[in-house]
């Protein structure tokens, strides 16, 4: 049985540029740091990432999950201004719910959610 979001796995080619990207982009350092494995705590859940070569790592199929925000539009904003590329506009999928996705720079699908209802 799903609990709820734990952890998100992105798989960086270059670990120590993954690091510093998310670092910048969550506005925080990792609390786990070591050469084969680096981990964010955002908001009670883990962000990790996990050092893999390059030609095994195809954009978009190794993971998509939605983390969420306050803001969706101004999330996305952010990222475009860190380097990440849009997949998928800010969307309404009803009922107050508003979702993005965007490609990381190491081609991880990331996803943004405003969800009001969350929590309550």
């Amino acid at each position: 049985m799903f609990l709820g979001l734990r952890t998100a796995i992105y798989h960086v080619p270059d670990l120590a540029a993954g690091k510093a990207w998310y670092s910048q982009v969550l506005d925080m350092q990792p609390y786990y740091d070591s050469a084969g494995y680096v981990g964010f705590s955002v908001g009670g859940f883990e962000l990790g990432l996990l050092p893999t070569p390059a030609a095994t790592i195809t954009a978009g199929d190794l993971v998509e999950t939605y983390w969420g925000v306050d803001n969706a539009d101004a999330a996305l904003a952010r990222l475009l201004e860190f380097g990440a590329t849009e997949r998928s506009p800010v969307e309404d999928v009803g009922d107050g719910i508003r979702m993005a996705t965007v490609f990381d720079p190491f081609g991880n699908v990331l996803g943004l959610i405003e969800n009001p209802h969350f929590g309550k």
